[in-house]
């Protein structure tokens, strides 16, 4: 696999091998020790996810409060403009975002690590979308980053046609957000 380095030091985008001919592809998705000696991630995933959406759908930026969580991201079909932005009060990049389109075509995996809220953007008539997460999922402890946050200034695709649930709309923006 090849590792692309994102504007974070933590954070990594992943080139699995894609094995391919005619008949289709093979590509393995995760692998505990190459994951730990070639990409560095050596926390444990406790649980796994799967989502589908809509074009036009917009899913965050969504964080654990108190037990932060690292996500293994992957698009199964379709795309997906993906975004991460730490939320490390003692980072020196706190506050500061990146970016990258995840595609059942390039079949690039994101590494988001604790810390760091997480969103996307469906550019394709739908997606699935596949995580693997480092801590369990608590609904209480659950916090968001309004997606239109004017401090982030997040390039969105297409925002004039962006739609999100309710509780995405009445995010918060960062700087109202006690960490």
């Amino acid at each position: 696999m090849k590792i692309i380095d994102t504007k974070f030091q933590d954070s990594i985008i992943i080139e699995p091998e894609i094995f391919g001919d005619e008949r289709g592809f093979f590509m393995e998705t995760f692998q505990v020790k190459r994951y730990q000696e070639q990409a560095g991630i050596d926390l444990p995933f406790v649980q796994d996810n799967y989502s589908r959406s809509s074009r036009g759908i917009l899913r965050g930026l969504h964080f654990q409060k108190n037990k932060p969580q690292g996500k293994l991201v992957r698009v199964v079909n379709g795309m997906a403009f993906d975004v991460f932005v730490d939320i490390r009060p003692k980072s020196a990049t706190f506050g500061l975002w990146d970016s990258c389109i995840l595609s059942s075509v390039n079949h690039l995996q994101l590494w988001v690590p604790p810390g760091f809220a997480h969103g996307f953007y469906v550019m394709s008539d739908f997606v699935d979308f596949e995580y693997k997460c480092t801590d369990y999922y608590d609904p209480r402890d659950e916090g968001s980053i309004h997606w239109s946050d004017p401090d982030l200034n997040i390039s969105w695709p297409d925002s004039g046609n962006i739609i999100t649930s309710q509780k995405d709309s009445e995010a918060l923006y960062l700087n109202q957000i006690q960490f």
